[in-house]
């Protein structure tokens, strides 16, 4: 019998039936061609879809950075207004002066003693006396123009309802934030939006949180009394340092005028701190700085966390250069009796400053520095 035959065409080695031809060495199918082709599309496709992704991740990524930011500023914002602290210091009495344009603060810091320990006492210069004065005072005043930074001397002899004349800041001792506030309404014929006093230990604490606040000076300042010992230049203070430099004033030619200035310089120095980016964007930093600030600070009842805030960004402007400071005009000092040597008001340049600031207008130059 013959071979049966085979309907699939001529069998291969051991019966399998041929395949395609083999490539030539160092070719390639057709097919291959086109599959390598396809791999290199979808390569080049998959690369293209990762550049076009790459900003959508990195949008992404930002927006959850900033939805973060946002929630924990918040949550520290709702905090702070839980932690604010306030008291009565406006009230409404006959012949208080009336509403005027722009927005008026009391800045005061309290040389209140209580609470301090001994070692507190000696180590920031305020002995142990019991009675409860400002140590300093001061307006701000934001509107159309300026803002404006202008200190009272705490010497100032003005009337105090109620008590005759005396220095102002004694009106503290006497009647609390309610009498120091309208003693200064009633001195200057502003009525007062806002109040806002810090203490001693407090102030301390608010520049050690911040790791200081730098301060320059044209010539040497060394007080023994209030612990100041600065030479000429420019240094980092921390809070006790601080607090000796406001302070000091009995080595000062100018006194209390130039102990005045050196609270503004300070007080700006401060706002500029607790305002710039390495506190701002910094929660280590930031959230201490609050907490402290928010444990020396007392305002007024109708204060919030935001108003606190402008006036913060209010100061560091007067501090940049982006309005004026400057002290009540005085016309000389003189013994009072009792009250010993006082600070007497030029009252005419005196009147012309505060009627500007009433009216929300620039200041008189003679004032604006």
């Amino acid at each position: 019998m013959g071979e049966p035959a085979n309907p699939g065409g001529p069998a291969g080695p051991r019966g399998r039936r041929p395949g395609p031809p083999n490539p030539a060495p160092g070719g390639t199918t057709t097919l291959h061609r086109a599959h390598r082709r396809t791999r290199r599309r979808e390569a080049r496709r998959a690369r293209r879809a990762a550049r076009r992704g790459w900003p959508r991740r990195i949008l992404l990524a930002l927006l959850a950075l900033v939805v973060l930011v946002l929630a924990g500023g918040l949550a520290l914002y709702i905090w702070a207004g839980t932690q604010l602290r306030q008291t009565s210091a406006l009230t409404g009495y006959a012949g208080r002066p009336a509403e005027s344009k722009g927005t008026t603060w009391l800045l005061i810091g309290s040389d209140s003693r209580s609470g301090f320990t001994p070692e507190q006492r000696e180590d920031l210069h305020v002995g142990g006396g019991g009675e409860r004065n400002t140590d300093s005072l001061m307006l701000l005043h934001r509107g159309a123009h300026g803002p404006y930074l202008i200190s009272l001397p705490r010497d100032s002899y003005v009337p105090i309802p109620g008590h005759g004349r005396g220095k102002i800041n004694s009106a503290y001792a006497l009647g609390g934030p309610e009498l120091l506030s309208r003693t200064v309404e009633e001195a200057t014929g502003l009525r007062l939006d806002h109040y806002a006093e810090v203490d001693f230990l407090g102030f301390t604490e608010v520049v050690d949180a911040l790791g200081g606040v730098r301060i320059c000076l044209d010539e040497p300042l060394r007080d023994p009394r209030s612990g100041a010992d600065f030479p000429a230049g420019c240094r980092t203070t921390d809070g006790t340092e601080a607090l000796a430099f406001v302070r000091a004033r009995y080595t000062d030619p100018a006194g209390d005028l130039g102990r005045a200035e050196r609270q503004r310089q300070l007080i700006g120095a401060l706002a500029d701190k607790a305002l710039g980016p390495s506190v701002l964007l910094n929660p280590f930093t930031l959230v201490p700085a609050t907490d402290a600030a928010l444990a020396a600070v007392t305002v007024d009842r109708g204060t919030a966390v935001h108003d606190l805030g402008t006036l913060g960004a209010a100061v560091q402007n007067t501090a940049g250069g982006r309005g004026s400071t400057t002290t009540v005009p005085v016309a000389g000092t003189t013994g009072a009796g009792s009250a010993g040597d006082v600070v007497l008001w030029d009252r005419r340049r005196a009147d012309q400053l505060f009627t500007a600031l009433r009216q929300d207008r620039p200041i008189p130059a003679f004032a604006a520095k």
